[in-house]
């Protein structure tokens, strides 16, 4: 599983980045989501990798 924490504003980012960070169902700064660790998964995050903050759980 991996957490992922929005930690800085989607906003003043390409719209691609918005509906990536979207698609995590991320909203708010400091929310966090569970996912399981899949290739597509991987991708969204590396994708949004200096919005976000990743940890294994």
């Amino acid at each position: 599983m991996l957490k992922v924490k929005l930690v800085r504003s989607r906003y003043g980012h390409n719209p691609s980045q918005r509906k990536t960070i979207a698609a995590l169902g991320l909203h708010k700064i400091r929310q966090e989501k569970s996912f399981e660790d899949t290739p597509a998964v991987r991708g969204m995050i590396k994708k949004v990798e200096h919005l976000v903050e990743v940890t294994e759980s």
